[in-house]
Parts: structure tokens; C-alpha cells; sequence
């Protein structure tokens, strides 16, 4: 990072909004060294305008994505209109990450304006490859890997999705109450659900079949975890803790939700501060020996 005040201040902003919105992924971040965290903190600040503009939105959040969009490209020009954005701006810089990339997530977004179900698993493949596959493919070059970074591309953006996927199952209650299901429709009528089948079980509980199809859900998503981690063999060794403690924790989101025996309506799933820590101790321990293991730059943020 660039000894600039501004710049300081404008990576201290994008990290105060991982540790408040991220609980968990600020935590795995931690593991990593010192000088890569600011990049993941100004992704993630990013991450969270856009987000801001399509879950709550004032009056006009198209044209709100639309200022957004162009304030990014002038940001990547030299002209910040907001701190995150100056932050952002910098990492892609430092770590040549593709501009193009923010272009399909917030195309993505642009879709939470209009779309509010998806018929099936590929078209919600297209929503989350650019929601969440895209964010996996920014973080590559800020993790660095032991090989060609197109070889660790479909396992990261994987990853992304399944973290994604994890956060629809989490959050189907609270998506639901703002008229969004991210769950394929085939895939819930193979079980006898509908979208007004889940509001009444978001009011009164006990629907069986709803259910079954959380858990037919819980283990998909388990299948795409199992083809991303592997990948993070592939990373930098100092990075691979913070993956791997993210992966555990994003993970043990679907064991909560197993464990209240798959009900997302009523109850929202969350992982312990005990378990988050017991999770986190080992990856510690493991990102300690790999940085004696493969010394890096000294520390920048």
C-alpha cells in the first residue's frame, strides 16, 4: 500500500465494514499476512456498496448501480468518489486484478432489480458465477498461487459460489421477506415447494417438505464445496489457511442448519463464537509455520 493518508484512511474505512457485515470472513482474512489483508478488506467494502444499493434501496437503485458503475471506472482513472472506492481502486492496481470482473458482478446485481426466481440451477449458476464466482477470481491474485493462475480459476470462483449458495440456504427467510427466492424452482417442486408454500411455512413452521428440500439443497451445495477445496492446494502456502479456515466455517453453516433439522424459515442458522475460534486456532497455527516456511514482505496494514 502507498504511504498516502488518504489511501490509509480509505483501507481503514473498507476494513470496519468487513468486521461489521462479515463477522466470518474478516475472521479467516486475519489469518492471512498482515500486507494482503487491506486488498480483502477493499473487496469486500465494494462487495458491501453494491449490496447496500439492491437490499435496501432508496428510490431509484438502478440509476443508484448505474452512478456506482461509473464512479468505479473514474476510480480506476485516478477520480474517487468514495473512499472504497479509492481503496479498490489501488488493490487492482497493486494486484492486477481484471477490471472486467467487477463489470459481471455488477451486472449480477442489476439482476436482484428484476429477478426475483429462478426456474432452475442454471439460471441461478448465471446469477451467482457473478455474484460470488467473480469475487473467487478477484481474491486469486491477492492469495498468489504455487502454479498458473488459471489453474486454480475454476476451484476459486467454485468456492465463491458455494460460500454463496451456503448464504442462500442461511438466509431464505429474510430473502423471502423482501420477495426473493434464490433457490431453483425444479428443484423445490421435486419436493411439492413453491415460493407460497415457503412463506406459510416462514409464518407457522413444521412443513416437512420444505424440509426435505432444504436438505436435498444443503447437500448440493456440499457436492460444490468438494470441487472447490481442492483448489486451495493450489494457492500460496501463506494464503491456504485463510481459504481453508473459510471454507470450515463457511461450511459449518450447513451443519447448523442440518443440526435444527433444516429449518431456515423459522430460525436463522449461525455458527458460535466458540466454534468460529475453535475453527480459526488451528488455521492460525498453520498460517504461522507457513510464513516462517515462505517469508513474504513485511507488514503494510
Amino acid at each position: 500500500m502507498r504511504a498516502d493518508p488518504d489511501l490509509a484512511t480509505a483501507y481503514a474505512a473498507c476494513r470496519l465494514i468487513n468486521a461489521e457485515h462479515g463477522r466470518t470472513y474478516f475472521l479467516a482474512t486475519r489469518l492471512l499476512p498482515p500486507h494482503r489483508r487491506p486488498a480483502v478488506h477493499a473487496l469486500y467494502g465494494f462487495a458491501r456498496l453494491a449490496d447496500e444499493i439492491v437490499d435496501s434501496p432508496g428510490p431509484d437503485p438502478a440509476a443508484a448501480l448505474d452512478a456506482l458503475e461509473n464512479d468505479l471506472h473514474a476510480a480506476f482513472l485516478g477520480a474517487y468518489a468514495h473512499p472504497v472506492l479509492a481503496a479498490l481502486a489501488d488493490t487492482v492496481d497493486r494486484f492486477a486484478i481484471d477490471p472486467g470482473l467487477f463489470d459481471v458482478f455488477l451486472k449480477s446485481m442489476r439482476m436482484d432489480l428484476t429477478v426475483t426466481d429462478y426456474p432452475d440451477l442454471d439460471a441461478l449458476a448465471e446469477y451467482t458465477h457473478g455474484s460470488a464466482g467473480v469475487i473467487g477470481l478477484m481474491m486469486l491474485p491477492v492469495l498468489g498461487t504455487v502454479g498458473p493462475r488459471a489453474d486454480a480459476e475454476p476451484a476459486a470462483a467454485a468456492l465463491g459460489e458455494a460460500f454463496q449458495l451456503t448464504n442462500f440456504l442461511r438466509d431464505v427467510g429474510e430473502d423471502l421477506d423482501r420477495g426473493r427466492v434464490y433457490l431453483p424452482a425444479d428443484h423445490l417442486a421435486a419436493f411439492g415447494v413453491d415460493r407460497e408454500r415457503l412463506a406459510a411455512t416462514r409464518a407457522v413452521g413444521g412443513d416437512r417438505r420444505v424440509r426435505r428440500a432444504i436438505a436435498h439443497l444443503v447437500a448440493h451445495t456440499r457436492a460444490v464445496y468438494r470441487r472447490a477445496v481442492p483448489g486451495i492446494a493450489l494457492l500460496d502456502p501463506v494464503a491456504r489457511p485463510c481459504v481453508d479456515t473459510a471454507a470450515r466455517l463457511y461450511a459449518g453453516i450447513l451443519d447448523e442448519i442440518a443440526s435444527a433439522d433444516y429449518d431456515v424459515l423459522t430460525r436463522r442458522a449461525v455458527v458460535s463464537r466458540r466454534r468460529r475460534l475453535a475453527v480459526a486456532a488451528p488455521g492460525l497455527a498453520r498460517c504461522l509455520l507457513a510464513r516462517v516456511r515462505t517469508p513474504g514482505p513485511g507488514p503494510g496494514a
